[in-house]
């Protein structure tokens, strides 16, 4: 089970680095500005920012856990 949620966070950790990766007029903040779904572009900077850093923080949780025997 714990195995499943450390592969489904490092997964989500790929697809997050790959949505950010633009930082031009493509990407997220054009995303954001047409559709005004994540808010402004500032504010969903911050909460991309705020879901990344948790969720390396709960994979190397899980690493450190699987790896020291």
């Amino acid at each position: 089970m714990l195995k499943q949620v450390w592969v489904l966070t490092s997964l989500f950790i790929i697809f997050i680095i790959f949505w950010r990766m633009p930082q031009q007029n493509i990407g997220l903040s054009s995303f954001a500005n047409k559709s005004d779904l994540l808010g402004s572009p500032t504010s969903a900077q911050k909460y991309l920012n705020l879901i990344t850093g948790v969720s390396i923080l709960i994979y190397f949780i899980f690493a450190v856990r699987f790896n020291i025997p």
